[in-house]
């Protein structure tokens, strides 16, 4: 057990920033900082550990760390014990230089070692030093490691990490590596495992989940792995993200389509409507090609939701260029959208393409690419209206909840539903049908009686306080066939 001087077992906390990724990789630091004895701190408490889990994908994502880690410094010299750790995708890049602008850090770990940070901490505190972890390659799974979920009712699932992308914007495949897969039998058994919890709903995350099986060469792997999961007693909802256009096959709608506890839900990134960008981009598609596989999901699944990413603002991007996005976007007809003003960010080539945008003219197009996108979204959810949704009910989803005496929770297709109770008590993790009344550009309301309730077992998780804990299973490392 590791003790504070008082006697007490030493608290901690994680403070999370970027992709679902980084999420699902905190769960794994707060799996493993139980298992190591520490616990979680109350909201109230200072914590004798706060990790800082990282992102460097946006320009301002070392500015964020720093101004946190300066806010830490007058308390950790009040509480000279307390330890400060900085991992992810920010400290795998800076490495040191956290160290040098922040001296009162003791831990820095990267990206590929996150189970070092227990021995890390106790070595920083043996030593009175800070310890500096990075590796360079992925030595075990995350998947191996012990983790302390945060929902009862829904999981992420790792299906592989990493990616063989090479997009001139994006920093992450120098930081999370070459892609690397987990064998569908590992993954399915996780799976089982979360349900045998109680949890209804899991992601299966990647940096891009549609070329999983690239390493054991099966290009429809993903495909197989969707149908696999409908064969799972007590599963009813399994989503994915982020798949790429360029990977995407018929074979991965067809599952979607065919597999009743799949969700008709595809987030799947655009980045930009012009072809010429795109190709700037490194992004192997063009806009006919995104638009055809959106028509062919729609084919296969009308009542489909569409969501996308879309970057503003990339190097040499003309007027023109950006009016094809917004045609694109109307065209898809997206059912929501994360919208990016380009970032530049060192160490990636579009950082040193000539001509930058300026950035007057880069907020801007923002501020129109947002205009459309809140018309188009309103617009597909305005013509739900009237319609029975099927709501898996969530915490922490409505922030007025309280006030408007409403709960909430996401539809099938990924949508938020904020709905009236109206005498019934639903839990978190519990399932309401209801009637949508009233549609806004980002969200939906029910205000009638609820149709139907019913009661589930990850409802009674959480009612009982019990997060699923998965132990972490020894998974071997798919071997890199020989080209």
């Amino acid at each position: 057990m590791t003790t504070a001087p008082t006697g007490n077992p030493r608290t901690y906390e994680v403070r999370t920033y970027g992709c679902q990724m980084n999420v699902h990789d905190s769960e794994r630091i707060s799996g493993l900082m139980e298992q190591a004895g520490y616990v979680r701190a109350a909201g109230s408490d200072e914590p004798d550990v706060v990790v800082f889990n990282t992102c460097a994908v946006r320009e301002n994502a070392d500015n964020r760390l720093y101004g946190n880690l300066g806010h830490l410094r007058p308390v950790k010299d009040k509480h000279p014990d307390m330890q400060i750790a900085v991992g992810g995708c920010l400290a795998q890049k800076d490495r040191g230089e956290i160290v040098s602008r922040a001296p009162w850090v003791d831990v820095v770990f990267g990206t590929h070692n996150i189970g070092s940070l227990p021995a890390l901490l106790e070595r920083a505190r043996h030593n009175s030093a800070a310890e500096v972890e990075i590796l360079e390659s992925l030595e075990v799974f995350p998947s191996t490691l012990p983790t302390r979920r945060e929902s009862t009712y829904a999981g992420w699932v790792s299906i592989s990490v990493g990616c063989n992308n090479t997009c001139t914007f994006c920093i992450v495949p120098s930081l999370r590596g070459k892609e690397k897969d987990r064998r569908p039998g590992e993954i399915l058994a996780e799976v089982e495992a979360l349900v045998a919890e109680g949890v209804l709903e899991v992601t299966l995350l990647g940096q891009n989940v549609n070329s999983y099986g690239v390493e054991f060469g099966d290009r429809l792997a993903f495909g197989k792995l969707l149908r696999a999961t409908g064969g799972i007693e007590g599963l009813e909802r399994v989503r994915f993200t982020s798949p790429h256009p360029k990977d995407f096959t018929d074979d991965v709608i067809a599952a979607m389509a065919e597999t009743p506890n799949v969700c008709h839900q595809l987030h799947m990134p655009l980045q930009s409507g012009s072809d010429a960008v795109l190709k700037a981009m490194r992004r192997s598609y063009r806009a006919d090609k995104y638009l055809g596989i959106i028509e062919k999901v729609r084919a296969a699944m009308p009542d489909a939701a569409i969501t996308t990413d879309v970057i503003v603002g990339f190097p040499g991007e003309t007027e023109e260029d950006f009016a094809r996005t917004l045609d694109v976007v109307r065209a898809a007809r997206f059912a929501g959208a994360f919208t990016f003003q380009y970032s530049k960010r060192p160490g990636t080539p579009a950082a040193s393409m000539p001509d930058q945008l300026p950035k007057q003219v880069v907020q801007e197009r923002y501020l129109r690419l947002m205009a459309v996108v809140e018309e188009v979204t309103w617009a597909e959810n305005k013509a739900l209206v009237g319609e029975t949704v099927e709501v898996l009910v969530a915490v922490g989803e409505g922030r007025k909840d309280e006030r408007t005496g409403r709960m909430s929770g996401r539809a099938r297709d990924g949508r938020l539903v904020h709905f009236a109770t109206d005498g019934i008590e639903p839990r978190p993790g519990d399932i309401v049908h209801t009637v949508v009344t009233y549609a806004a550009p980002h969200h939906l309301n029910a205000d009638g009686a609820p149709l139907h309730h019913r009661r589930t077992r990850a409802g009674d998780a959480w009612e009982s306080g019990r997060a699923p804990r998965t132990p972490g299973v020894l998974l071997g490392m798919p071997a890199v066939r020989p080209s």
